[in-house]
């Protein structure tokens, strides 16, 4: 009896000891909400050049990472990837596909959720992770295109980017499918304070579109906006978000989160290479 034991003993030492070698082998990553996330460590690209996230970056001004996260929104909606990731509610409310074509889609994302570079070379699921350590979701909401401009110019309200304004300048917003110009010799308007940090917009005065999706801005235009949950509940200086929302039943936030839907785009689309056409900032916004 006293071997038997023995055995069991020594059985479950190494199965604690197994247990235990497993549990600190695995890949986690503590999000900024606190939540213990198990990251897929066998995820992996490579970026031929660095990605700018870090010292704020994607707060002053448009960056190739920038670029990179919002295309990939973009995608996930054009592709019609998006479809089989709306909750239950809207697929029982026949709200199955984005509802406009693809001219009139377009990504937004704040540059304050974009906090880390990507290094050149090899990367994983820690390092987007480290990008963006937001639990987000990707959520469309529909909205005209003045409501559209009015988004860009309370976003833009910070630029300049000093010191003083880097909090504000978080929801400087990256984009895909549309270029813009924000005129800073001319003064923000601000109107009723929003949030610690925000105004919203009095009047439009310094953002200009130039274009959506090649053709000519249309302020009567419905655009499907792509961008994160939080944005879509008025996060920041995203009010307009939460308004135009509120306007469409046909806005929602869909099951998807964020980072898996940028490795989708990284695999997929650009076959785990991050290349040329990153290199740099491709010119789709303008900062006078």
């Amino acid at each position: 009896m006293n071997a038997m034991k023995k055995v069991l003993s020594l059985v479950l030492a190494l199965c604690l000891f197994c247990g235990l070698a497993v549990s600190a082998s695995a890949s986690t990553f503590t999000d900024a909400h606190g939540n213990v996330i198990e990251l897929d460590d066998s995820l992996e690209a490579y970026t031929n050049y660095v990605l700018s996230g870090a010292d704020d970056a994607a707060r002053k001004g448009e960056t190739n990472l920038g670029d990179l996260w919002a295309d990939a929104l973009r995608w996930f909606a054009v592709s019609g990837t998006i479809n089989g990731y709306f909750e239950e509610d809207d697929i029982t409310a026949g709200n199955t596909a984005i509802d406009a074509d693809a001219d009139h889609i377009v990504a937004l994302w704040n540059g304050g959720n974009l906090r880390a570079d990507v290094a050149e070379g090899k990367f994983g699921a820690e390092q987007l992770a480290e990008v963006l350590p937001y639990p987000n979701k990707v959520a469309v909401a529909y909205m005209t295109g003045s409501q559209l401009l009015e988004v860009l110019e309370a976003a833009s309200q910070g630029l300049p980017y000093t010191e003083e304004t880097a909090a504000a300048c978080a929801s400087f917003m990256q984009v895909a499918g549309i270029k813009y110009t924000v005129d800073t010799s001319k003064n923000y308007d601000k109107g009723e304070a929003y949030g610690d940090n925000w105004f919203k917009a009095a009047s439009l005065s310094r953002v200009t579109v130039e274009e959506v999706n090649g053709l000519p801005f249309d302020p009567e235009a419905v655009y499907a906006v792509i961008t994160s949950n939080a944005n879509f509940n008025g996060m920041d200086s995203s009010y307009m978000f939460k308004t135009a929302a509120e306007e469409n039943e046909k806005s929602t936030i869909t099951t998807a989160v964020v980072r898996d839907i940028i490795w989708l785009y990284i695999a997929g689309e650009l076959n785990n290479v991050i290349g040329e056409p990153y290199a740099e900032a491709q010119g789709r916004i303008t900062i006078k």
